[in-house]
């Protein structure tokens, strides 16, 4: 996986540097990040927006859980990562982790050595919150701006889901 630091916070890098900058003009200033992270509305001539950058958070969510690019030659033909992700959730979530988190899981008995076949997602709290953390990616990666989460409500869902693995009272002694 190789991160783009480019691809996240856009519009307000633009919108700062360059007030009198019209972030719909065509010109090597107008970079609409990197292909794969992109929301599809700078496709289609959209200015950039802070839904944007939500978009690309979604992606890289979804890519550091799965292990799998958006520009994974997997995804052709309309599969996508982000539809990759949501026909498999939320029975099939064993499926599409990124076998080195589970492995690594396993190995650290954060969660029971589950085979395929046996994905057990009701009963174990980690796999509950993994696809919670899944549905987080899924809707900041959602093709209509309008309906992707807000940065606040990811934040605030992430330390919810913080709080499920580590209870209150680990929270607070800081472990």
């Amino acid at each position: 996986m190789v991160g783009h630091i480019s691809d996240f916070g856009l519009a307000k890098i633009l919108s700062g540097e360059w007030p009198n900058y019209s972030t719909n003009e065509s010109s090597s200033l107008g970079v609409r990040g990197t292909i794969g992270y992109a929301p599809p509305e700078y496709g289609m001539g959209s200015e950039l927006s802070t839904n944007g950058d939500v978009y690309s958070y979604g992606i890289l969510l979804l890519e550091m859980l799965t292990g799998k690019s958006p520009t994974n030659e997997r995804f052709t033909e309309g599969l996508g990562l982000h539809n990759f992700v949501k026909t498999a959730l939320p029975d099939r979530v064993v499926e599409i982790i990124d076998p080195i988190l589970l492995q690594e899981s396993v190995r650290r008995g954060i969660v029971a050595d589950i085979t395929l076949n046996e994905n057990n997602l009701g009963n174990d709290i980690h796999l509950q919150c993994l696809n919670s953390i899944f549905e987080i990616g899924l809707t900041c990666s959602t093709e209509s701006p309008s309906e992707r989460m807000d940065m606040s409500n990811v934040i605030t869902k992430l330390c919810s889901i913080r709080e499920k693995l580590l209870g209150p009272t680990r929270l607070r002694r800081g472990i």
